[in-house]
């Protein structure tokens, strides 16, 4: 199976460059980027063929692609694979409206190809874990979840909304709804979000509170903020408290890591040892496409977080509580 990325604009692009040249069924071939500088040297770094046209690099043999250009790109070059027939992976979050996430749901169903959503942190080991012991009923039934996707401040086009669609509540809300949305086979009802930019000089937001109220009556508590400052020994986190009948669960996606006091470069640095999330979801891509299975992380699963980001703006913007109108598709 032959791979190419579109764009190396998302850090992320390297971890899935990485794990793709590892992977036994996978050959990564090419890259495409609106940035040639940046193109050919991702090009020489992973011994690519760069292409300059979009176009050319869709009919250079490949299968898939894994798109990973800046969040307001994704349409453009989402619809463009799929009218080439190739499979897509594409990073989160699937696009920065709901209209465009919905237009490229529909192309990809009517071509054939694959949607899949860059939702990494399900395939973490504790999170499968943790969906088998909510669904069990251990915890009884579920009244509240507690969680933060806190981070570093991105810089670049992240905080360019023209580019991103937003700042902390874009780049975080949408994993952690995925996680909720996965884990109780739930939808959400309703958002209450406070936006606001407090760390840094910037035009888009970098903390928030959002509150949400799913379907089943769930509460769902949400810190996306880029609170995390420089001197951070990682990027970030993801944590969980989950609130049941019968139990609290207690949970730190990425708490299996060596402490490391770097005296090179005079710097604190976790060093995670658990089983990487992105090789894993990599390996479930491939796997789909090969198979010719339904994609894990659908595109739908990606819209329907978009729509909790759209509605955490709109909270915002008028001080009120917002329902989720769905938007649905025809069969």
């Amino acid at each position: 199976m032959k791979v190419g990325i579109i764009s190396f604009a998302h850090m992320h692009a390297h971890s899935y460059a990485s794990y793709l040249q590892k992977h036994p069924d996978a050959q990564l071939i090419a890259v495409w980027d609106d940035d040639s500088r940046r193109g050919e040297e991702m090009a020489t770094a992973y011994q690519l063929d760069f292409y300059e046209d979009l176009q050319v690099f869709l009919l250079s043999g490949i299968d898939a692609v894994i798109i990973c250009s800046e969040n307001a790109k994704h349409k453009e070059h989402v619809i463009a694979a799929a009218r080439a027939k190739k499979h897509i992976l594409c990073e989160k979050p699937i696009a920065t409206e709901i209209a465009d996430a919905r237009e490229m749901i529909q192309v990809c169903k009517e071509e054939g190809v694959i949607l899949q959503i860059a939702y990494p942190v399900r395939f973490a080991p504790v999170m499968e874990n943790v969906k088998q012991i909510v669904q069990s009923g251990a915890l009884g039934d579920i009244l509240a979840i507690d969680g933060t996707n806190h981070g570093q401040m991105p810089g670049g086009w992240f905080i360019e909304k023209e580019l991103s669609g937003g700042g902390a509540a874009t780049d975080h809300i949408v994993h952690l709804m995925d996680l909720v949305r996965w884990m109780l086979q739930d939808e959400v009802k309703s958002v209450y979000a406070e936006l606001d930019t407090h760390f840094y000089e910037i035009e888009v937001e970098d903390c928030g509170l959002v509150s949400v109220e799913m379907e089943s009556g769930v509460i769902v508590g949400i810190d996306p903020s880029w609170s995390r400052p420089k001197t951070f020994p990682t990027w970030g986190d993801v944590t969980m408290r989950i609130v049941g009948t019968k139990g609290t669960l207690d949970i730190d996606v990425f708490k299996q890591h060596a402490l490391y006091y770097n005296d090179r470069v005079l710097k604190l640095q976790h060093l995670p040892w658990a089983v990487d999330m992105d090789e894993r979801l990599i390996g479930d891509f491939v796997q789909n496409v090969r198979e010719v299975r339904p994609p894990s992380i659908t595109g739908e699963d990606g819209l329907r977080t978009l729509e909790v980001v759209k509605a955490a703006y709109e909270s915002h913007r008028l001080k009120q509580v917002v329902t989720i109108n769905k938007v649905h598709f025809s069969s």
